[in-house]
């Protein structure tokens, strides 16, 4: 049984030596253990500026268990995980997907493994909780994850991008053709056996994080828009809750001009239109949302370009 662990990168020169260190310990001791009969790291490096890729070189050079995936262009952390686990998909028997940054723990790999060994075919990595978090990105986390039940969308509680997926579920995830990727929604909905493995995140080892608030905001955005109508939904609602109001008001307006109290208000027209206003702006921000994903899922443009492979059975 072969296991490949996927990490994607970008900028990572700081972290990945000593990311290879620890996943190349726990790839052997489960070799010796008899976990896995071969295991192999293969880094996709997503366009990194740094030193990354030169490192992964020197990595896979010296351990055949290192392998390398470099992408021709920066094309995001979603799409270059996608190239890892396609490659997986065709070399492996499970793979494993974990950032480089050393904050989830590679420790809980082994217990990944003996799950997938007892018929899991997807394991997800679960925090226990964010004490290592500041208050607003727990409670913006939080948020992210009641909202997105809210919209319908199946998503596990606390779990990013750490996770086992045998062959089957590796296969039946590379079916999926769409080009805006959210992967913990799309490994929810494949509705193979799951277990969870719980495990405290460290702080980050070196470097510094890839997703600033206004990625966070946007892998937020196109989390619930790529999994959900439920936005145009309540866009159609809130347009008949205005209707309502305008009759309401347009009956007011009758029974006022009746009884002579046709005094004119600029504070309820200024206020309704700027409400008004504010919400067609916001229902036509939600559905050029929509369209903008629409017209890139229509071009089915490449999702990525492999430009250089490192590794042993690669070169």
């Amino acid at each position: 049984m072969t296991l490949s662990i996927i990490v994607p990168c970008y900028n990572e020169e700081a972290v990945l030596h000593e990311t290879n260190a620890r996943l190349t310990d726990v790839i052997k001791r489960m070799e010796t253990k008899a976990l896995i009969d071969h295991g192999r790291i293969m880094y996709v490096n997503d366009g990194s500026a740094d030193r990354t890729w030169q490192i992964v070189e020197e990595l896979a050079q010296a351990d055949q268990h290192v392998g390398g995936l470099c992408l021709a262009h920066n094309v995001g952390h979603q799409q270059a995980l996608w190239a890892g686990l396609e490659w997986a998909a065709a070399h492996s028997d499970a793979a494993i997907s974990i950032d480089a940054d050393l904050q989830d723990d590679v420790e809980a790999i082994p217990q990944m493994v003996e799950l997938w060994l007892h018929g899991a075919d997807v394991v997800y990595g679960v925090r226990r909780e964010r004490k290592t978090d500041t208050w607003f990105k727990r409670t913006t986390a939080q948020g992210f994850y009641r909202l997105m039940r809210m919209m319908g969308s199946e998503v596990v509680y606390n779990h990013a991008d750490f996770r086992l997926m045998s062959q089957r579920a590796l296969q039946a995830l590379m079916a999926y053709p769409e080009r805006n990727l959210f992967l913990r929604g799309m490994v929810a909905q494949l509705g193979f056996n799951t277990a969870s493995v719980y495990y405290d995140r460290a702080e980050r080892f070196a470097g510094e994080s890839k997703y600033p608030l206004t990625k966070m905001l946007g892998f937020a955005l196109d989390g619930i828009t790529s999994f959900s109508v439920r936005p145009l939904q309540y866009i159609t609602y809130l347009g008949a809750v205005f209707m309502l109001i305008s009759i309401c008001a347009i009956v007011y307006g009758i029974v006022s001009y009746v009884e002579g109290r046709t005094i004119a208000g600029w504070t309820s027209q200024l206020v309704s239109i700027w409400f008004i206003g504010g919400a067609i702006l916001l229902a036509c921000g939600i559905i050029g949302e929509y369209v903008g994903k629409i017209y890139t899922e229509v071009k089915r443009r490449p999702r990525y370009f492999i430009q250089k492979t490192a590794g042993h059975e690669l070169s």
